[in-house]
Order: C-alpha cells, then sequence, then structure tokens
C-alpha cells in the first residue's frame, strides 16, 4: 500500500465504543444511521447485516463503522466471498484462524454471515488489545495490518523499527520497517534474530497491507461522517 495515511475527520476517532452508541440505539429501536449518505450497496449491507454488526460491536466494544469499513474493503459485503488464498466471508477470515476462532467462540464453523461477523469481529479486538502501548490513531492502523499480514509478521516490524531507533509503536515507523521484513535484508536480520531471519518468515507483500490499511481507514472516516 502506497498510501500513507489520511486525513482525519471532525468526528472523534475512536475504535472502542466508549460512548456506547449502540446501546442507545437499541433503545431507540434502530441504530442512528443517515443512509443517504452512503453508496446503495453500503446501504443494502447495513439492512442485512447492521444487527449483527451492532450486536458484536457492542459485545466487543468497537466501533461497528470500522467493521463495516472492513467488511466492505475485505469482500465487498458477499458472503459468498473467496480469496485465492482461501479466506473467506464477510470479514474473510483464513482457515487457519477460523479453526483457532471456532474453538475460542464455541461455534461449529464461521463460514455462515452470523458466525463470520462474530468470529472476525472478536479476532479483531483481539488483535487491538496486542497494541495497547501506541496511541489510538496508530493503534487501529497497526491492528488493521496485523488483519491483514497477520500478527507475528506486524510484530516482527515493530522489532525492526525498534532496532533502527524508531518508535515500534508508531504506526509510520512500522509502515517503513515491513519492506526491510524481505529476504534481501537478511544482514539486517541477523543482526536482530539469532535465527537470521524474521520470525514468521520473510515477507513481499508489504505494499498491499500497507494499501489495505489506508483503504479501510478511508472507508472508516466516510462512515463516521455519514453514520451517525
Amino acid at each position: 500500500m502506497s498510501h500513507v495515511g489520511c486525513f482525519r475527520p471532525a468526528a472523534a476517532l475512536s475504535f472502542v465504543n466508549k460512548e456506547n452508541e449502540l446501546g442507545r440505539a437499541k433503545e431507540a429501536g434502530k441504530p442512528f444511521l443517515t443512509l443517504s449518505k452512503v453508496d446503495p450497496h453500503t446501504r443494502w449491507s447495513l439492512h442485512r447485516y447492521g444487527s449483527i454488526v451492532y450486536k458484536y460491536s457492542d459485545k466487543y466494544d468497537l466501533d461497528w463503522r470500522l467493521v463495516f469499513a472492513l467488511m466492505r474493503h475485505e469482500s465487498r459485503f458477499s458472503a459468498t466471498a473467496t480469496s485465492y488464498r482461501g479466506a473467506f466471508g464477510l470479514m474473510q477470515i483464513m482457515p487457519t484462524t477460523q479453526l483457532e476462532l471456532a474453538g475460542k467462540l464455541g461455534v461449529a464453523e464461521t463460514v455462515s454471515p452470523h458466525n463470520n461477523i462474530k468470529a472476525g469481529t472478536y479476532h479483531l479486538r483481539s488483535l487491538y488489545a496486542e497494541f495497547g502501548e501506541a496511541d489510538e490513531e496508530s493503534r487501529i492502523r497497526l491492528t488493521l495490518a496485523a488483519y491483514n499480514a497477520g500478527l507475528n509478521r506486524i510484530l516482527d516490524a515493530q522489532e525492526v523499527a525498534a532496532y533502527l531507533g524508531d518508535d515500534p509503536n508508531d504506526w509510520e515507523s512500522v509502515r517503513a520497517a515491513l519492506p526491510l521484513l524481505s529476504r534481501r535484508y537478511y544482514t539486517l536480520h541477523q543482526m536482530i534474530w539469532e535465527s537470521g531471519k524474521p520470525r514468521a518468515g520473510y515477507f513481499n507483500d508489504w505494499r498491499q497491507t500497507g494499501s489495505y490499511v489506508g483503504a479501510i481507514m478511508g472507508y472508516y472516516d466516510h462512515y463516521q461522517l455519514a453514520l451517525k
């Protein structure tokens, strides 16, 4: 991803839903939505999957608009979407990840829209918990990067950033370190890891991860302004 960052809207950026907007929405019988300000596909998806997203975003204390932004980019709101790597569903959960999540959540599968959203939202919150030392702006981006590339990959990049004297909890420092996980920097790896290479292995898809974070943050910015 070549995208470096995105303009933060006037609306407060909050991944964790501290004001419990969803609770107030439940009391009113519906979420606070301004549907005329979003595209038809998002409106359709809100009507179809909104109640599930609200339920599990509330349960896991997340901003439901970020979950929708992730779903939009991951699957274009298609419950049958499958990637070339085998990820599936609205939240594009990898097969190896789904086995772990299904066990933790006590569900038999994570293919159905309901369970896919439940598992993906839980996974997103679990990743967010790993970056507690970062400020909110970087924490969200690190969480999304880990959702895309894997947690261990981002932890490797944090180690590289720290070795180079940069802040490992700053997204821009970590984003700059991601290309350094490729095989061509093996001499650097030998100075950081006893094994001589990144713990999660070499990484060549850093551009895709950067673009992924920027795209979802763009959707999230829009949803924060359009969906109240």
